[in-house]
């Protein structure tokens, strides 16, 4: 199974917390890593996207479908997403657009294997597999990208 955890681009401050839009420079973060997503996403990636409307604009740079599930909205945790996700049964990749500190706490789980405070940048990608090989299994990172990585 292929995991990509997307951290919402920047927010604007302010309350309620899942009220708010991204700014002008959030805007921009989220455009450009929509298009290098899109690029190397498969088409049959489904695309999972917190109720927040910072991760709906987020996902809507994408331009792809993507369904709003409340399990990955801010005071979400790993369990729930992990089972959000079908981790690890989904034959399919997943894309799960969320916030933090829940995908850092999942991208470190994971890859070590154990719950760590790990942070994952505003509107940058990880993008996890986990691979078989006869009985064993294990996750590797297969990329990780930021917004200001990326020309444009």
């Amino acid at each position: 199974m292929e995991l990509i955890l997307w951290r919402h681009a920047e927010a604007e401050m302010g309350e309620p917390d899942e009220g708010r839009a991204l700014t002008a420079k959030g805007h921009k973060q989220a455009w450009k890593m929509a298009e290098w997503l899109d690029h190397n996403l498969p088409n049959s990636c489904k695309i999972l996207v917190s109720p927040a409307t910072r991760t709906i604009q987020t996902a809507e740079a994408l331009g792809r479908k993507f369904k709003i599930v409340d399990d990955l909205a801010p005071e979400s945790n790993v369990e729930k997403i992990l089972a959000a996700t079908h981790w690890p049964d989904s034959r399919e990749p997943v894309l799960v657009i969320g916030h933090q500190p829940t995908l850092g706490q999942l991208a470190a789980t994971l890859v070590t294997g154990s719950p760590q405070d790990w942070t994952i940048r505003k509107g940058n990608v990880w993008w996890i597999v986990q691979r078989e090989r006869g009985e064993i299994s294990g996750n590797y990172v297969r990329a990780v990208m930021a917004p200001d990585l990326l020309a444009k």
